[in-house]
């Protein structure tokens, strides 16, 4: 069933995205070379503890850790790590919390110091999927305007979108109807209406969309072993068009 959030509970949505942003924020702040992924696990969950949210990935179906690190050709889902990273490695962090009953969830890829300039388009391309995807998130169009969007962008670009892993609606579960491809024709699904709430993350992919599971039951790579990338935003339709809750406000605003 989709659920339609009341302003009040867009507002409430919108202080649990915020402490995700400050999160992935600060995480992104500390990537370096020789950084070690479990460490920045350990400051994310300590962060949003303060901040007095439950981290919302750790424990959920098992998942053992707070924070996704997936590095490289690892797409989603990935384990934090005691090996440090590396010059030149592109660093995915996914997180979620739990604040006063309702969740946020955003993601981002980072660059470790220098990357190639293969690496640096492939996560410009990615982010510039999730903002067209974004910028369909208005009363009046459809839920596959937003996957055909992120299909646009990023096929034109060269990549290709994993199939296999999608968005998905959001609000006191971290798992709501809909779901969102990040494919598919336009003017299909549901009509988005105000209070609808979606996590849409592109996973972008330098080469074929294919994925396959590592042992630990979690890590998902590209199958070919080629790059990915992968951003995410929680995002309200509002009658005014997309509200982006899990964006950090601008300095001064």
């Amino acid at each position: 069933m989709i659920v339609l959030k009341t302003p009040a509970e867009i507002e409430a949505m919108a202080r649990a995205n915020q402490v995700v942003a400050r999160v992935l924020a600060a995480a992104r702040a500390e990537v370096k070379p020789g950084v070690r992924t479990i460490d920045l696990d350990a400051m994310a969950e300590d962060m949003a503890r303060q901040a007095g949210a439950k981290p919302s990935f750790k424990g959920y179906h098992g998942y053992p850790y707070s924070l996704c690190c997936s590095v490289n050709s690892e797409v989603v889902h990935g384990f934090p790590r005691s090996d440090p990273l590396k010059e030149g490695d592109i660093l995915s962090m996914d997180f979620g919390v739990v604040l006063d009953g309702f969740n946020g969830d955003s993601a981002t890829t980072v660059g470790v110091g220098r990357v190639s300039p293969e690496a640096q388009a492939l996560m410009d391309a990615t982010e510039s999927s999730l903002r067209a995807g974004i910028e369909q998130m208005r009363p009046g169009m459809r839920l596959g305007d937003v996957s055909a969007a992120v299909q646009k962008v990023a096929e034109t670009a060269g990549y290709s979108v994993v199939r296999q892993f999608v968005g998905h609606g959001i609000g006191r579960a971290l798992h709501e109807d809909p779901q969102v491809p990040n494919f598919g024709p336009p003017g299909r699904g549901i009509e988005l209406k105000p209070g609808l709430v979606l996590a849409i993350e592109p996973m972008v992919n330098s080469g074929g969309y294919e994925v396959k599971i590592l042992a630990d039951g979690w890590t998902a790579v590209t199958a070919d072993g080629k790059l990915s990338a992968h951003f995410e935003h929680t995002v309200a339709v509002t009658e005014n068009g997309p509200r982006i809750l899990s964006l950090l406000p601008k300095s001064g605003d």
